[in-house]
């Protein structure tokens, strides 16, 4: 038995195409694509076989019969709307990330999958790296301790005007909703909450919106962090620092793991610090601390390791590796970001959707590209998000 898999969205969306195409997930087939742009669909007749049906119509093809399951590699709004038509037609769900651009469209599509028994999954492709797995790993066996400080300065996302000026929808509130946090950080948003477990209890975020680039939305973020058992985080982004970092920093009761240039090194305390502190008497002083690399294997599947995952979730039942319900937890920090910057001040976590709602739609009303699309029309938003 094979998926019949349909590809929806031929920007980003086809190099799924090609994955499929080219036999590389076993148990799947490349039955149908669909876009709306004339230009795609002659891309997709150049290169794919003539077993691949070609849709202009999203709904005409989910509703056809000929697939079993869709991959959503759509415009961050179309998400939910056509993830929630899948479902309705009896389609297996796979959707890029970010899962929309705000919490309330995205609760509405969890609740509708959660009714329809079908596989659903999210392309958070960094959860396959085998380092981030292994400080998973190390976290919840609890070799760390409990945790009491996250930090990840995450400023490698270098974008020039050029890129932002290559379509009238870039960086804006109406074409993309959202700036650094929703179109470059959603994997890193995904896994900080995933790695440690943990969600904040409430958030302080600084947005500097258009302080790098002539952009609407936000270039420059730092989100401080409380969690419920008293840690803290810091979270640092950008698009306007070369050269940039990406350090993700994590502090235990028994000392402290780095990943950065590929590597995970911890920093392993002989007792705990909690231990330490209690037993010691000579005033000066500090815990043996071993500084130890740590080994990681295995290859880092990304993008293909999704989708075999979601193939193999559909046929033997196998446990996902990104549920698509979890997509709603990276948007929730990304949302609370941009809402306690809008407001000026401390957002409770879980946050108030609707304000956040109201103030997004404020914001799309004056977007640049909704008053494009007024003037001209919608452009083309099919190419490579990112």
């Amino acid at each position: 038995m094979e998926v019949r898999i349909g590809v929806i969205g031929l920007g980003m969306g086809f190099s799924h195409v090609r994955t499929l195409a080219a036999g590389k997930i076993r148990g799947a087939s490349l039955t149908a694509v669909c876009d709306v742009e004339a230009s795609k669909q002659d891309m997709a007749r150049a290169e794919l076989p003539d077993t691949v049906k070609i849709w202009d119509d999203t709904e005409a093809m989910m509703s056809s019969g000929e697939i079993d399951a869709v991959i959503i590699a759509t415009p961050h709004y179309d998400h939910p709307s056509l993830a929630i038509f899948a479902f309705e037609q009896g389609l297996h769900v796979l959707i890029e990330k970010p899962a929309g651009v705000y919490t309330k469209q995205v609760r509405e599509m969890n609740k509708v999958a959660a009714g329809s028994g079908k596989v659903y999954s999210i392309m958070y492709n960094q959860r396959c790296n085998p380092l981030y797995q292994k400080l998973r790993e190390l976290i919840a066996s609890g070799e760390l301790g409990e945790i009491r400080r996250t930090n990840w300065i995450v400023t490698h996302w270098y974008r020039s005007q050029s890129y932002y000026d290559s379509g009238g929808w870039r960086a804006t509130w109406a074409g993309e909703g959202g700036g650094v946090l929703i179109n470059q950080c959603p994997h890193q948003l995904d896994l900080w909450q995933w790695i440690t477990g943990m969600m904040p209890v409430r958030m302080r975020a600084f947005c500097s919106f258009g302080k790098y680039r002539n952009i609407e939305v936000e270039d420059d973020v730092t989100a401080y962090v409380e969690y419920e058992n008293g840690a803290t985080g810091v979270f640092i982004t950008t698009t306007g620092e070369a050269p940039g970092t990406n350090r993700f920093e994590v502090t235990g009761d028994r000392g402290k793991i780095v990943i950065e240039d590929d590597k995970l090194t911890f920093w392993r305390l002989r007792v705990s610090e909690t231990e330490f502190n209690r037993e010691y008497t000579g005033g000066f002083g500090e815990p043996e601390c071993w500084k130890c690399e740590i080994p990681v294997y295995g290859d880092n599947p990304q993008h293909s390791g999704i989708i075999q995952n979601f193939t193999d979730a559909i046929l033997i039942g196998t446990p996902l590796i990104a549920p698509g319900e979890e997509g709603i937890k990276g948007l929730t920090l990304s949302n609370a970001m941009h809402l306690s910057s809008w407001t000026d001040n401390w957002v409770d976590i879980p946050m108030d959707e609707d304000l956040y709602y109201e103030l997004l739609q404020e914001r799309i009303k004056n977007s640049t590209y909704q008053k494009t699309v007024k003037e001209t029309g919608p452009v083309d938003m099919s190419t490579t998000f990112g």
